[in-house]
């Protein structure tokens, strides 16, 4: 059987499916929908036509975001997740013998998206404090017949973000399109969104699978120039957001105030979790602007089996290129991260956890 060649150097995303008893692996909200977004969600399934395609044009979803981003609809693509953007963006600007630039350590599937548009994945290495050399990034640009430039911000599985100034200097500077993936925007504040008005090379993917918590419905968001974003359109299969997701979707964003204070207490929890981490031997916490702390460990392998023992799953870093060492954990609810804390620290002191 003959397959498409290179494939079988493409690697799988692959993640660890244990039954965990807290799971804090994947970057996701830690607690159910808000009951009023749910009874919301199901009213709107209840009305669904089964039979029948979903609008394809997804307008009402796209006019609410517009309205809110100062756009119009033109400037709105939605994506079965943000991954499904991030990918039709590579087959858009992509191709044989370009490049698409992107720092790293970040988000693993911007080279296989790369590697699958039959363009050439152009990693620039962060610093030493995981930072943005907005210089290199450039110069990789112009040397490797760039079609695209991805900047995750916050950077996943980092945490770490880019400051404004650094961003602007390389949209301004480009010599191809920037996509800036703020799938964490929710917990930073800070969006790349008002450059779009400066710069028609801008363009901004978000989702409602983390601080939305619609993890499961699968439902992103792109905010581009119109020029942009029917040239995407062209790549994206027809009816490519089911009808169920849709409704769930808007739903969501129609009443996104009522994630307001789940979105408080995990950024409170974010820095309570910090501090506690911080004080335990061998373990160095890095600045986290998400749902999540990356974490530097001494041994880091014994403390990954020493969590799975106790049933909790994080998503091990430590053999990654770039990320010697370290582990992502999302922040859970206060009392997963109580026992995360608590498995830690018997941990990290010689013990064993209970």
């Amino acid at each position: 059987m003959e397959v498409r060649p290179g494939l079988e150097r493409l690697p799988s995303y692959t993640i660890d499916d244990g039954e965990w008893v807290i799971k804090l692996d994947a970057n996701e909200r830690p607690t159910p929908l808000p009951a009023p977004v749910q009874a919301a969600i199901m009213e709107r399934l209840a009305g669904l036509s089964f039979n029948r395609y979903p609008d394809m044009a997804m307008r009402s979803l796209r006019q609410k975001i517009a309205a809110e981003s100062g756009l119009t609809a033109e400037n709105v693509l939605i994506g079965n997740g943000s991954s499904e953007l991030l990918a039709a963006l590579c087959y858009t600007f992509g191709g044989a013998g370009r490049g698409i630039v992107y720092p790293w350590p970040s988000f693993s599937m911007y080279g296989i998206y790369a590697k699958l548009a039959d363009s050439v994945a152009v990693p620039v290495a962060l610093g030493e404090d995981f930072g943005v050399d907005a210089a290199a990034v450039l110069a990789a640009a112009e040397r490797d017949c760039t079609g695209l430039i991805i900047l995750c911000n916050p950077n996943n599985p980092t945490g770490t973000v880019i400051p404004p100034a650094v961003i602007e200097k390389v949209v301004a500077a480009a010599p191809c399109p920037v996509v800036v993936d703020e799938a964490y925007y929710e917990f930073y504040g800070q969006s790349a969104l008002p450059l779009l008005k400066q710069y028609a090379n801008l363009i901004v993917v978000r989702t409602f699978s983390k601080a939305y918590g619609l993890a499961a419905a699968r439902v992103g968001y792109l905010l581009a120039s119109g020029e942009i974003t029917s040239l995407v359109g062209r790549v994206l299969l027809p009816y490519h957001v089911n009808a169920l997701s849709l409704a769930a979707a808007e739903a969501a964003y129609d009443l996104r105030q009522e994630f307001a204070p789940g979105i408080r207490q995990i950024i409170a929890e974010r820095q309570r979790l910090a501090d506690e981490l911080s004080r335990l031997p061998g373990i160095t916490v890095y600045p986290s602007a998400t749902n999540f702390l990356l974490v530097k460990a001494v041994d880091a392998k014994r403390i990954s089996a020493g969590l799975a023992a106790c049933g909790i799953g994080i998503r091990d870093f430590s053999a990654a290129p770039g990320l010697a060492g370290c582990l992502r954990i999302t922040v859970g609810t206060p009392e997963e991260n109580d026992a995360v804390i608590e498995a830690l620290a018997a941990i990290t002191q010689g013990g064993a956890a209970q």
